[in-house]
């Protein structure tokens, strides 16, 4: 049998024997996924409550089910922190779809000093605003009962005080001597990457970035987009942490 989708709503809304989808869930859930009484479907509120629901009733503005049951889960642990270089065009949120996909924690979005792309006034906020949005939407096709974060714009310094403060640190880095493959991560705690730009990071960064803990790795023999080495990335490491 196929899994059911995912919708979120507010904690307080999956308290009772009731929840009423609507909005924007709620159109989604009856116009596109076009859901009926009886079927099933599960309510998260992106903070680990999943509510196992069926459809009781539906309408033009949404849905109406009943709760069957109801399942905590855990915090990820180690959480991961992708430190993602804004790309130009649409890469960033390709980027932040696959990231959420496979699984990370939180993604930053970071103004380094070779970005192509620059986040500024109303153009930033749409931009963040298309992150976060795509954010949600990847986390309810993969069915995630944590939605990632998806936080403010990140300088330099900021990034290198949430390295100072990680249980580990990685710098991708295809000139690296080291390999990721190699690295033994955390059991528990904050593991953070960072993704450079298209024209790399700069070597004031890298220092920065190595003053304050982190390690300098290599994926492998060819050089990946930012679009995508931040997911192969963090492949390599959820399947070295026991989360996969």
């Amino acid at each position: 049998m196929p899994q059911p989708p995912v919708f979120y709503a507010g904690r307080a809304d999956l308290d009772g024997e009731v929840v009423v989808l609507s909005g924007a869930e709620g159109r989604h859930a009856a116009t596109v996924r076009r859901l009926r009484p009886g079927e099933r479907a599960d309510v998260s509120d992106g903070a680990g409550l999943v509510a196992e629901c069926v459809v009781t009733a539906r309408g033009g503005a949404g849905l109406e089910l009943a709760v069957r049951a109801r399942r905590e889960v855990p915090r990820p642990d180690p959480a991961i922190t992708v430190v993602q270089a804004i790309p130009k065009g649409d890469r960033g949120e390709a980027a932040v779809e696959g990231l959420t996909e496979v699984g990370v924690d939180r993604i930053v979005p970071w103004t380094a000093a070779r970005c192509v792309a620059v986040w500024a006034g109303e153009r930033g906020a749409r931009s963040l605003a298309r992150w976060r949005s795509t954010a949600r939407e990847a986390a309810k096709q993969s069915r995630r009962a944590w939605l990632p974060e998806v936080t403010e714009p990140a300088s330099t310094g900021q990034v290198a005080a949430m390295i100072a403060a990680a249980s580990c640190a990685v710098v991708l880095d295809p000139e690296a001597r080291e390999s990721l493959g190699r690295l033994e991560p955390p059991s528990s705690g904050d593991l953070i990457v960072v993704v450079g730009p298209e024209g790399g990071i700069t070597d004031d960064e890298a220092k920065a970035f190595l003053a304050a803990g982190a390690t300098a790795r290599r994926l492998g023999p060819t050089v990946l987009r930012t679009s995508t080495a931040g997911i192969a990335a963090t492949a390599v490491l959820l399947s070295r942490t026991g989360r996969w």
